[in-house]
């Protein structure tokens, strides 16, 4: 399966976003994870259909209520994380 890394930028920490993405992506049945880094972005790796990859991303793209999502920046990455067996906040 695919796998994709979004860093999503704007108002995105301290606002529930990391487990609006956990949320999301369980429910798409996603393999990966979301942390916060230090810059103020969160970065999400998943791994899973290019459907399911696309429907993440627009979730991403709306974020949680008091979210304000200034941009996706979207990147492909090797398949190593298939290894995963589920979905991670870090």
């Amino acid at each position: 399966m695919p796998a994709a890394r979004f860093l999503v930028r704007g108002s995105v920490q301290g606002v529930g976003f990391r487990w609006f993405v956990f949320r999301e992506a369980e429910r798409l049945g996603l393999r990966g994870w979301v942390s916060n880094l230090p810059d103020g972005a969160v970065e999400v790796v998943a791994d899973g259909t290019l459907a399911a990859l696309a429907q993440l991303e627009a979730a991403l793209g709306r974020g949680p209520a008091h979210a304000r999502v200034a941009y996706v920046e979207k990147s492909e990455v090797p398949h190593e994380i298939s290894q995963l067996k589920s979905f991670d906040i870090r």
